[in-house]
């Protein structure tokens, strides 16, 4: 019955995987789309919205099923429950590489009113988080879940760089405002991704020593 067991929580550390590399691949094709004004990559990466909802749903079932069927001990348990949480980050995360390009679309043919920079440098370091938070809960990595919750800080720093550059711009140049709007709500949505990796770190850190960050005093 445990091997069966721990077999069966190898699917789920596998289709965790192939849920986190998906929506990395989603972060990774806005981000570029944005960058090389190419419309039809980003509406690749919304239909590939579809994708990440069905993962979810898939593994909140078979998540299920474990608890239903194979009565995990108290550190199964855990495992099973941060998967379940971890999910919906992740589906979340998927929701926003959507909303990024949606916005690019909508962007289509217009000259960009400042060079790309560090929108493309946030882009980064969410992927790093989202497939070190991922990496960290597969390997059971509890130093690796909290250099991915102190990262976010980096991309909150960032976020607030370029709020600040394009708040002068919009001083500047009255034109720009419609666009250093959107550009900040691609951040925006970055700084969240950012958010959502640290969260499913959190989980992580919960699966592995039974504590949660949000139940500390």
């Amino acid at each position: 019955m445990r091997s069966q067991f721990d077999e069966q929580l190898q699917k789920l550390n596998a289709a965790l995987i192939e849920m986190g590399a998906t929506i990395e691949y989603a972060i990774e094709r806005a981000s570029k789309a944005l960058v090389d004004r190419d419309v039809n990559l980003a509406r690749e990466v919304i239909a590939f919205e579809k994708r990440t909802d069905e993962m979810e749903r898939d593994i909140e079932s078979l998540c299920l099923r474990l608890l239903l069927q194979q009565q995990p001990v108290a550190r199964d348990l855990r495992l099973i429950s941060a998967a379940l949480k971890m999910i919906t980050d992740m589906e979340r995360i998927g929701d926003q590489a959507a909303d990024i390009a949606e916005i690019v679309v909508m962007l289509k043919g217009a000259p960009y009113i400042k060079r790309l920079e560090h929108i493309p440098k946030m882009a980064k370091e969410t992927i790093w988080m989202v497939k070190s938070s991922i990496d960290a809960f597969v390997s059971r990595n509890l130093a690796l879940a909290e250099q991915v919750i102190a990262h976010d800080d980096i991309v909150d720093e960032l976020f607030v760089y370029i709020k600040n550059e394009l708040i002068a711009l919009i001083e500047q140049r009255v034109d720009a405002g419609g666009q250093a709007l959107d550009l900040l709500m691609i951040a925006k949505y970055l700084e969240r991704i950012g958010d959502h990796a640290a969260n499913i770190a959190e989980w992580v850190a919960f699966a592995i020593t039974g504590r949660h960050k949000g139940d500390q005093a």
